[in-house]
């Protein structure tokens, strides 16, 4: 199969040649232009999720061999999340390789973060399947990078931490106020403010406001315990 200027360019990025390119082509093909006979990458992404957290969950042992079941969780959760295969994804530029209809363009598909997530998964399920688990294996360790090592400091829930904090010293938990909205439908950008009782409070930005939540309780956290 030749693959086009684009997926040959992603290939490139990646830094796995394909002995079956067809496998990175689906991977690589949204449902909004899969068929019966293209395929697209919801059954790779359905195995590259299980390709990954066993090579996380290894990495992390081997990373920290006194570690306890309830310290490796939330590292483990931390680095196979859809935001973070999402900001692996990219880092290597992704979106410009996936083959995408009509409407999801338009809907700036190529930025969504549940769609990057996803076909991240399947990329790294087609690398498995074209090489085997070793293959695999060194991408992600590759791809991932530091982010294993600064885990720890990832995992850590700010909205949980932030409410700890307001407990140990007797304040009611944290509020979180909408400030506003803006951007298109498909694409909105929420301002979140965290505050205190004490007065402290501090903003942030985020495509969801879930992530704007736990920014702004992050930014208020540093505040607060600098």
């Amino acid at each position: 199969m030749k693959l086009s200027a684009e997926t040959r360019a992603f290939e490139d990025r990646l830094g796995h040649r394909f002995a079956d390119p067809a496998l990175l082509v689906r991977a690589l093909t949204h449902s909004s232009v899969g068929s019966p006979t293209r395929g697209d990458y919801q059954r790779l992404e359905f195995l590259g999720d299980r390709v990954l957290g066993l090579v996380m969950a290894e990495a992390l042992l081997e990373a920290d061999p006194d570690a306890t079941e309830g310290q490796l969780a939330p590292r483990f959760n931390a680095l196979v999340r859809k935001e973070t295969c999402a900001a692996v994804a990219r880092e290597i530029d992704l979106g410009a390789a996936l083959k995408l209809g009509r409407s999801e363009m338009m809907t700036g598909g190529r930025r969504k973060q549940a769609l990057l997530g996803d076909a991240m998964e399947a990329v790294i399920a087609a690398v498995y399947r074209d090489a085997g688990f070793a293959a695999a294996q060194a991408l992600i360790l590759r791809l991932w990078g530091g982010r294993i090592l600064s885990v720890e400091a990832d995992a850590r829930d700010a909205k949980t931490a932030l409410q700890e904090w307001a407990q140990a010293r007797k304040l009611p938990p944290p509020d979180y106020v909408d400030v506003g909205r803006d951007g298109p439908d498909h694409a909105p950008l929420f301002t979140v403010e965290a505050r205190l009782a004490s007065g402290q409070a501090a903003q942030a930005q985020a495509r969801s406001k879930r992530d704007a939540q736990q920014l702004a309780a992050k930014a208020l956290l540093a505040a607060v315990e600098a």
